[in-house]
């Protein structure tokens, strides 16, 4: 895999960011705690292993650990409530909510995870009527 430089934001475009790094894995989350902190039916994940820079609002940046769970916690803006990167040090890997990202990844989603708790009304991967705008 080749190294690859990203830059992304948080909504109010207050929290900047770059990762550099190796694109490993991009997932879509169906899990319970994915489908609430993004509020969607699924998260879209991208893991790099490399280095996670706030190139600015690093000070505004909160992460929520959910007490019972081993890895999840959830990063994001304390303006705009954007959900940003988080850098899990012991695996040397930045966790992007893809979202977040300005740029294009060269990895595309490999797989969609933790379907057997899919909500009943999320994506399935089936083909849906698509718009490139809000239909009138």
């Amino acid at each position: 895999m080749s190294t690859n430089t990203l830059s992304g934001s948080c909504l109010c475009g207050a929290v900047n960011y770059t990762v550099t790094g190796e694109e490993r894995r991009f997932y879509h989350c169906h899990c319970q705690r994915c489908r609430k902190a993004s509020g969607t039916g699924h998260a879209s994940n991208l893991f790099v292993k490399g280095t996670l820079e706030w190139n600015s609002g690093e000070t505004l940046v909160r992460t929520y650990k959910l007490p019972e769970a081993e890895r999840f916690s959830n990063t994001f803006c304390s303006t705009c409530g954007g959900r940003v990167p988080r850098f899990v040090e012991e695996f040397g890997v930045a966790f992007i909510p893809a979202g977040s990202l300005d740029d294009e990844p060269e990895i595309r989603p490999q797989a969609r995870v933790f379907t057997g708790s899919r909500a009943g009304w999320s994506c399935d991967g089936s083909e849906m009527t698509e718009f490139t705008e809000y239909p009138a």
